[in-house]
């Protein structure tokens, strides 16, 4: 429509001229509807109406009242030719629309007001809105809510939030690529508000889609493909666009083939559906009025099927609370590893573009919904924002890893001309149901058309039948917040146990201000010094027993939003169940014991995760292996041996005994381990030792670090990590324990000498005569208490096998001389308190944690390649043993990942899926602990 050019001060005239004019033949009953100024954003420049739909409704009886406002599209002078009234004051006008919410004071009362709320999910946010709606008798229609008996909105914005959301995502990709190190004909596209309509903005994007057509894209990008979700007014509209570029679609099953094969002179889409990609839990068919009724029947195959596949993402569906989501943070860590271009003739080990998506276009603009990640909208002031998924962190950069993403919430006013003309088109035929409503009469004597009714979101001080249900999702959202007298967003930890681990642990923690830790141990000082050392104020400890103090213990789990348990390993299943049974998630960092698998179940009904093995062995050996054998396995290799040796012991300088270790915690696992059976694959040859003391014969030398003198021995069963790690093709596959050459002579020795019984001996009973280690020795030889220390010498000789080596320690360590024994029952357990207080580390010593992986891979021409995988890690004098960082690290960083949604896996799990590995890897790095890695090709 043509707008002639009007003085400020002809304006000013002819504003009065108007205004008076209908002042003065205003006359009573006539219809009056007042536009409200738009004041949620300075970019808002839309309105609900354009002049020429207000030309109209004046032609018809009615005194529209506008609001002014110099930031709208259409100028002022447009409104007041087509015969608006032009004033400040709305307050005469029964009924007031707008375009986005109203803020609550300008709320007047006992009005219809009509405007996209967004309450209708009971947006936190919105909900004094509409709190103040009901107390002030406003009847609020929402157009978001305007559907016909399909369903479907009539009234939406959604083809020009479309249509400015693709030529957005466009900017910004050449912006990406760039920064990539890649230009592209993308880069000559702006962003939307930079066009006076969208005619502008295809002239530019055509352009660039002629150079595309001329080969002018990088080859070392490769296909550009985009994947549109939803057939609506939004995947339309961006489509439009899209349509701009040399096309071609294609059926979303051939998306795999196209992205790897297609050619770099077009662009490639596809359209998805829900049918593509919503599968419903119990095996049936797709049925759309049922994933319409119950989409909590479906889940979404979308993240492993379709957006491997995609450069970009353009999202325009509407996400509902109970609906499969697109893409999960796991998601987002799976999707955005390293990818290899099969385009490229050199492209093996030679990633193209750090992963193939690209950009993510979420026009829905649903914070935390279809797209997880993005829990809160990006601006037109700042349109884009870089995820990097390795940290769950977004940045305004554009260089970086992470996906590129626009989820700007006001889309089409970058397009605002053309939004009002479409939207005051779709509304035309239903406005006249609106002006007719009046707030102060009972919702049941309004006429409007089925449209108009079913959107009423409040009325009479109260929801609608319709919309009842909005209070009980906030009663639900509510209740999820009672008990918790924390600020908002704040997590409480609960660490069980105060042990060496736990103090790097509850510093990873602590980092973040919003995380409450609470250090639980049945000894007040270890607790209280963790929680009085931690470098934040976030921090503090408890007393309790777990096993005597159960009404304590399930108090704190039911207030905590994860448990960490650093109890010994017997007592996880314990604190798994009651986990399970207040549905809290929890982290250890042991072995998935028979026990703990057994929980799986209940977990999964529950919706809990019990994450293990997230220390050093179980644990980091996990980490390194898998990115390994993900790797090899992602470009046609396969792993046809896995040897690995991890162990914690004394820096080379602190190993001054005879068992050549020393001990910072309970050594009951290390010396009960020596005594289990194994059971491994060597060379196509399946090896079993039985429990009981064998596996001291099994021990091999070990020469991998040259300037060490170290043993290995066969640690449980390696067979079970043949599917755990997708290990079909090994003919070796062995996981093992490290110690310094000279360890397993002496357990060998203490087993032969049956001090590793463990059952009650009738000279430790506590309450028993006192008796010296050299008599309890001779006791064992079934010799006399008095016998002559040189005859004992000589006995126990022979019965060691003469072993020079285990003689001497023994003597070294003191189990012949006359010192009174501390008696613990069991041969065992008075072997290992004796141990534990004679060979603890002292101050400044530090200990040391080895790891070696030795993975054998053969390539598809037959080659052969040995990698190993070092790691060593040096404990430091003034702070953390190397045990403590192996292990209270990883487990830190596994349960912020809980915390944060990261990890989302349910049931009893381990650290062995992609999004869990590579990230505790890339973090773990950031606290200095990192593997070296070599390479031999044969």
């Amino acid at each position: 429509m043509y707008i002639p050019y009007l003085t400020a001060r002809s304006t000013a005239v002819a504003i009065r001229s108007i205004s008076h004019r209908f002042k003065s033949t205003s006359v009573d009953g006539k219809k009056i509807l007042a536009i409200r100024r738009e004041d949620a954003s300075i970019w808002e420049r839309r309105a609900p109406l354009a002049p020429l739909h207000v030309r109209q409704l004046v032609r018809k009886g009615v005194k529209v009242i506008v609001q002014p406002s110099n930031r709208r599209a259409y100028p002022l002078q447009a409104y007041v030719q087509s015969g608006a009234v032009v004033q400040e004051d709305i307050s005469e006008a029964p009924v007031i629309i707008g375009v986005k919410q109203v803020p609550v004071d300008l709320l007047l009362p006992n009005k219809t007001y009509a405007f996209f709320s967004h309450t209708i999910k009971a947006q936190e946010a919105n909900m004094p809105l509409l709190d103040a709606c009901l107390d002030r008798n406003i009847r609020l229609i929402d157009y978001e809510k305007m559907v016909d008996s399909m369903n479907q909105r009539v009234v939406a914005f959604g083809r020009y939030a479309g249509i400015a959301g693709m030529i957005n995502i466009m900017h910004g990709l050449g912006l990406r690529l760039l920064a990539l190190g890649h230009h592209s004909p993308f880069m000559h596209i702006g962003p939307a508000h930079n066009y006076r309509d969208s005619g502008s903005a295809k002239q530019a994007v055509r352009a660039s889609g002629y150079e595309i057509a001329l080969a002018m894209m990088p080859r070392s990008i490769g296909p550009l493909t985009f994947v549109f979700t939803g057939s609506g007014n939004v995947s339309q509209g961006a489509q439009e666009i899209f349509q701009e570029l040399p096309f071609e679609y294609v059926d979303v099953k051939d998306l795999p083939h196209v992205s790897q094969l297609g050619q770099t002179t077009k662009v490639y889409g596809a359209v998805v559906s829900r049918a593509d990609h919503w599968v419903h839990k119990n095996g049936s068919t797709f049925d759309p009025e049922e994933a319409e009724q119950h989409p909590e029947r479906y889940y979404s195959n979308f993240a492993s099927n379709i957006a491997p596949h995609a450069s970009v993402i353009v999202n325009g569906i509407y996400w509902a609370p109970d609906s499969p989501r697109l893409l999960t943070i796991p998601d987002a860590k799976r999707l955005l590893q390293p990818h290899y271009a099969p385009w490229l003739p050199t492209s093996i080990g030679s990633p193209a573009l750090p992963h193939r998506l690209l950009a993510i276009c979420d026009i829905s603009a649903d914070p935390g919904g279809s797209v997880e990640f993005m829990t809160d909208c990006t601006t037109i002031d700042n349109p884009f924002c870089l995820y990097d998924a390795d940290y769950n962190q977004k940045t305004s950069d554009f260089a970086g890893p992470g996906v590129l993403v626009c989820s700007i919430d006001n889309m089409p006013t970058q397009l605002p001309l053309e939004a009002t003309q479409s939207f005051g088109d779709l509304l035309k035929p239903y406005i006249f149901d609106i002006i007719n409503s009046d707030a102060n009469e009972p919702f049941e004597k309004f006429k409007g058309s089925d449209v108009v009714q079913r959107a009423v979101i409040a009325s009479n001080r109260e929801l609608t039948s319709n919309f009842q249900y909005i209070m009980e999702m906030r009663a639900h959202k509510d209740k999820s917040k009672l008990g918790k007298s924390r600020a908002d967003n704040e997590k409480s930890v609960l660490v069980l146990g105060a042990g060496f681990v736990a103090a790097p642990l509850v510093e990873i923690l602590t980092r973040d201000e919003k995380v409450h830790v609470i250090i639980a141990s049945d000894l007040q000082t270890p607790s209280e010094n963790i929680a009085k050392n931690a470098k934040k104020s976030n921090a503090e400890s408890v007393v309790v027993d777990v096993l005597k103090n159960q009404d304590l213990l399930e108090t704190l789990i039911k207030e905590s939003d994860l448990v960490i348990s650093l109890l010994p390993y017997s007592l996880h299943p314990i604190i798994a169940q009651k986990c399970i049974q207040f549905e809290k998630n929890m982290v250890t960092a042991s072995y998935k014991t028979p026990e703990m698998k057994a929980l799986h179940d209940a977990a999964l009904e529950a919706g809990v995760t019990i994450l293990n093995e997230v220390g050093l062995d179980p644990g980091i050996d996990h980490l390194f292996a898998m990115e390994c054998f993900e790797q090899v396995h992602s470009n046609g290799g396969k792993i046809t041996s896995f040897k690995s040796f991890c162990g914690g012991i004394p820096a080379p300088e602190s190993a001054d005994n005879s068992l050549l270790y020393k001990f910072s915690w309970n050594p009951r696992g290390v010396i009960l381990n020596t005594l289990s059976g194994a059971r491994w694959l060597e060379k196509g040859k399946l090896y079993e030792v039985p429990e009981g003391g064998a596996l001291m014969d099994a021990v091999r030398d070990i020469d991998f670090l040259k300037g060490f003198s170290f043993e290995g021995y066969p640690n449980r069963d390696s067979l079970i990590y043949q599917d755990v790690y997708g290990l079909n093709s090994v003919h070796t596959l062995l996981r093992g324990t490290l110690r310094y050459k000279g360890f397993c002579n002496l357990m060998k020795g203490f087993h032969m000498m049956q001090l590793l019984n463990t059952n009650p001996h009738p000279l430790l009973h506590p309450n028993g005569p006192d008796i010296t280690w050299r008599q309890f020795i001779a006791n064992l030889l079934a010799q006399p208490e008095d016998i002559l220390p040189t005859t004992v010498k000589n006995i126990m000789f022979d019965k060691i096998g003469q072993d020079e080596q285990r003689m001497q320690a023994f003597e070294e360590l003191g189990l012949l001389d006359d010192e009174m024994i501390a008696k613990k029952h069991s041969p065992f357990e008075t072997l290992m308190y004796y141990l534990t207080n004679k060979l603890m580390y002292q101050p400044c010593e530090r200990d040391l944690v080895v790891l070696r992986h030795e993975i054998n891979v053969e390539w598809p021409d037959q080659s052969k390649e040995k990698r190993n995988i070092d790691l060593v890690v040096y404990g430091d004098p003034d702070g953390y043993s190397a045990m403590a960082k192996t292990v209270g690290y990883p487990t830190g960083i596994a349960a912020n990942m809980i915390l944060n949604g990261e990890i989302q896996e349910k049931g009893v799990v381990g650290p062995t899926s992609v999004n869990v590995y590579n990230t505790m890897i890339k973090r773990l790095r950031m606290e200095g602990i990192r593997a070296i890695e070599k390479s031999t090709k044969y």
